[in-house]
């Protein structure tokens, strides 16, 4: 039965150190856990803040991308239809599931045979989301 003794210290301030550990060190007190759960609530909170903005930055990104390639395929299309552009129309657009309303407006240049053309799309909320301008030439 010796295995069952406990260990007894060896000087004075070991006895009272071993007191001190034996009585006190069962657990933490209730301040300790609760600034130890004020510290996991803030930096929850910090990082469920951070992921919604990269959340939001990712939809602005995919909306601003779509609306790039809903302009470029108009201005593409005014290309490839060899129209010389002389007045202002609107085009509707469907990409990545979303409708997307725009309108090309024609301006001159100081060339008579030339053309300034922009294309602007804007989102459900009447945002502009892209521009795009290009110059094109009389066939």
């Amino acid at each position: 039965m010796n295995a069952l003794r406990q260990p007894q210290p060896r000087s004075r301030r070991a006895a009272r150190a071993f007191g001190r550990a034996g009585r006190g060190s069962a657990g933490f007190t209730l301040v300790e856990v609760l600034v130890a759960l004020a510290v996991v609530a803030i930096t929850l909170g910090a990082g469920l803040k951070a992921a919604g903005t990269i959340t939001d930055s990712a939809e602005r990104l995919a909306g601003v991308t779509a609306a790039h390639w809903c302009a470029d395929n108009a201005l593409t299309d005014l290309r490839l239809t060899r129209q010389f552009p002389g007045g202002d129309s609107d085009f509707d657009c469907r990409q990545l599931g979303r409708e997307f309303r725009g309108r090309l407006q024609s301006l001159p240049t100081p060339n008579p045979n030339f053309r300034r053309v922009e294309a602007i799309v804007r989102d459900d909320q009447d945002r502009v989301l892209a521009t795009i301008t290009t110059v094109i030439g009389r066939y």
